[in-house]
């Protein structure tokens, strides 16, 4: 039986629930699925939108990333609510640390990662995400990032610059109509840094609400994780 994969799609996967633990002492709350019968080519560590404004682990695009992904593209989907963060799977610990304390939150998440041998992982930041991503995501175990939505409001052109230096892949898919920053502006920003790429995306908004927006940045994902999977299908 074919179907059309939409927006609740949840494909074969295997999830686990796990903790997080930070160097300041906190337990934060996650989840990792993998790939069902074949380990994963590559990881995505995904970093959620600002939490006093709704931001979490279960913000949709990383939700359908976590549920479609591992079997469409052979990846590992870790996800996890940053400190003071709830969700469905439950609270983290601490308090929300406007993006400096979070330091910790992005490096216990590469210490799990690079402990349970996750292959590749790539930053996937979304909004607030992508500042943790350019300000505390230059680790030697990361293969890139990929930025939705950035802002570019705590991330400084000094974090930028860092990310130059680091030398590592970083693609930002920026919506023509974003709230914060747009594809032109984005451009003239992100120039600092010889190896990013601005992919401008027509029509779609900071929050990617809706099917084809959601495919769009899922697509982009794996054409640079995995891109011998790509395009996604749009039919299980």
């Amino acid at each position: 039986m074919v179907a059309e994969i939409r927006a609740s799609t949840v494909l074969p996967a295997r999830r686990e629930n796990i903790e997080l633990h930070t160097a300041d002492g906190l337990t934060l709350v996650g989840e990792l699925a993998l790939p069902e019968n074949r380990p994963p080519v590559a990881t995505l560590v995904c970093l959620h939108p600002l939490p006093t404004h709704g931001g979490m682990m279960d913000s949709h695009v990383l939700r359908k990333a976590s549920y479609r992904l591992p079997a469409l593209a052979d990846l590992a989907v870790l996800r996890f609510n940053t400190r003071g963060t709830t969700s469905e799977r439950g609270t983290s610990q601490g308090a929300f640390g406007d993006g400096e304390d979070e330091r910790f939150d992005v490096a216990a998440a590469l210490e799990y990662a690079e402990f349970h041998d996750l292959p590749q992982p790539w930053l996937v930041g979304w909004s607030f995400g992508t500042e943790l991503a350019l300000k505390w995501g230059r680790d030697p175990l990361v293969a890139g990032a990929i930025l939705l939505s950035p802002p570019l409001r705590r991330a400084s052109d000094a974090d930028l610059d860092a990310w130059a230096e680091f030398g590592r892949p970083l693609v930002a898919l920026v919506p023509e109509l974003d709230d914060y920053l747009r594809p032109e502006e984005a451009r003239t920003r992100f120039a600092r840094v010889p190896q990013a790429e601005v992919v401008g995306v027509d029509g779609a908004k900071h929050l990617w609400v809706g099917e084809p927006s959601v495919r769009i940045v899922l697509d982009e994902i794996v054409k640079r994780v995995n891109p011998a999977a790509g395009p996604l299908p749009t039919r299980v």
